[in-house]
């Protein structure tokens, strides 16, 4: 895996839990969890958290983390990813969420195994929803895929959906997304706009849907909670041992 530079995307204002990276779980900021975990699996070197932040540098330079300084003016963390990607040519570029501190190594390590193969895919992760409160959550993106396991359509409204207003087998997006770097510069950026849809869902990897540039997808186990909410770093702190 010596072709990919894994980058966490990490803002200070998140909307729903606000100084979200830096929020505690057993002492140390929830970031850091979630680079702990992408280390045992790839070279700390290749791992930086890309932020607008100077509170996130501050506080990822004492538990060892390398950071990259991204503009305030971007929409998205893909579009973090994108500013960074002049810096890693001919690198493997994948975005891993710093909301995912229960991610395990078999998983992150199949899903950068996934993403090398398919470099000239735009890659993604997902898993099967079985509980109802998460299928009808919306702050959980549900995926419906093609035959070929390709991106189909991704909401946080309940999807598939059924007349009968039932919980269906369903699944919900990981946050670790693979990136062809021509790709990724072409629709994310400091200059790019959302397109509609993505606007509308609040969901980033709509605006390749949107553009016709498929999206290949890998089923992987639960990741047991990603931390969104005040009750989901509860949750974290009582998980965590």
């Amino acid at each position: 895996m010596k072709n990919i530079i894994v980058v966490i995307p990490s803002r200070y204002a998140s909307k729903r839990l606000p100084g979200k990276p830096l929020r505690l779980i057993k002492n140390k900021p929830l970031i850091y969890w979630t680079w702990k975990n992408i280390v045992k699996v790839i070279n700390k070197n290749q791992v930086y958290v890309a932020t607008d932040s100077e509170k996130i540098v501050v506080e990822c330079k004492k538990v060892g983390i390398q950071t990259l300084k991204t503009s305030s003016k971007c929409k998205t963390g893909t579009d973090r990813v994108a500013e960074t990607a002049h810096l890693f040519k001919k690198k493997i570029l994948v975005s891993i969420q710093g909301d995912e501190p229960f991610l395990k190594k078999k998983y992150i390590k199949q899903f950068l195994n996934f993403a090398e193969k398919n470099k000239n895919f735009v890659t993604n992760a997902y898993t099967e929803i079985k509980i109802e409160s998460q299928y009808k959550s919306l702050n959980i993106p549900k995926v419906v895929l093609s035959k070929n396991n390709f991106l189909m359509y991704m909401s946080r409204s309940p999807i598939p959906g059924s007349k009968k207003n039932i919980f269906n087998k369903s699944f919900k997006q990981v946050c670790m997304y693979g990136f062809p770097q021509i790709i990724l510069k072409k629709f994310f950026g400091i200059s790019k706009n959302k397109s509609k849809i993505e606007k509308i869902e609040d969901i980033e990897i709509l605006r390749f849907i949107e553009n016709n540039v498929p999206v290949k997808m890998i089923r992987l186990g639960d990741n047991i909670l990603s931390v969104d909410t005040i009750q989901d770093l509860k949750k974290a702190n009582q998980l965590m041992f």
